[in-house]
């Protein structure tokens, strides 16, 4: 096997003949991480540079039909992310790694642990994710009504560069009184979302919204640590991180005042800070 530590980018082939990107840097304890809709492991770029400096090995890769990876026809759904996960750890051979999560890649952590267990993993962090389930109902009313994730649909379908266009402000809190409002953060969340798969970002929406992530959740059997915002207007906490925290049976729930969805970015020192104690402690 080729040294992955030594390249930029690599690809591994799953089982449906898929090209997953991913990026491998540094060595020692191994911090995997799944990155959230529509964007790719480059928003990861805070997390990943800042532990990476304190001698963690670093992964991350683009979700299928998303970022680099292959724009497929099929297998956009949950079931096959969180088997593309488990083919770049089973391809990497990794153990004792850290499995981070931000909004949808918190789902497919969970769903990943729920589908393969957690012999390859030590702990697991989930960041504004969006288990248990987002999609309000009966038995869920602080979820998100079907009308808002029919309406990214549309917008992808119509014109998803200027859905990206908007949506970056909302995601990073840039609407409210007082922001630091960042034009770079807006046009690279737009650069990371065209750079996928139209298809697959139309289909990635149910996953993300109509998926029940409950059962999984029950199944980690790590310490966990979720993090989120409480002004997170993409993944509402309350049908959110709160529920989350009550179904993991070892789970510490830390909660950002303020914080938007997109608190990897806004909030990373923050972010990297408590993913460097969890790790450690």
């Amino acid at each position: 096997m080729q040294d992955h530590k030594q390249v930029a980018g690599s690809f591994v082939t799953t089982q449906d003949g898929a090209q997953i990107f991913y990026k491998d840097w540094g060595v020692g304890q191994p911090v995997v991480f799944s990155h959230g809709w529509p964007l790719c492991a480059d928003a990861w770029d805070p997390q990943m540079l800042f532990l990476l400096q304190r001698g963690y090995r670093v992964i991350a890769h683009d979700r299928r039909g998303h970022g680099r990876s292959s724009q497929t026809a099929n297998g956009n759904d949950m079931d096959t992310y969180a088997d593309d996960l488990a083919a770049v750890l089973d391809a990497l051979d990794l153990k004792n790694a850290v499995l981070v999560g931000h909004s949808t890649g918190g789902g497919e952590v969970a769903h990943y642990i729920g589908r393969h267990g957690s012999k390859r993993v030590a702990k697991a962090v989930l960041i504004g994710a969006v288990p248990p389930v987002m999609l309000q109902s009966a038995t869920n009313p602080e979820g998100t009504p079907l009308s808002a994730f029919d309406g990214l649909r549309a917008g992808v379908a119509a014109n998803r560069a200027q859905l990206y266009k908007d949506l970056a402000v909302p995601f990073f809190g840039f609407n409210r009184e007082g922001a630091k409002v960042s034009q770079g953060l807006i046009d690279e969340f737009v650069r990371e979302g065209m750079a996928g798969s139209v298809l697959g970002h139309y289909l990635c929406i149910r996953e993300f919204s109509e998926v029940d992530y409950t059962e999984d959740l029950k199944r980690i059997d790590i310490p966990t640590l979720i993090l989120h915002g409480d002004d997170d207007q993409i993944v509402p906490i309350a049908a959110a991180a709160q529920k989350s925290a009550k179904l993991v049976k070892d789970a510490t729930l830390k909660v950002y005042p303020g914080a938007s969805h997109g608190m990897c970015a806004t909030e990373a020192d923050k972010v990297n800070a408590d993913l460097l104690a969890f790790i450690k402690g």
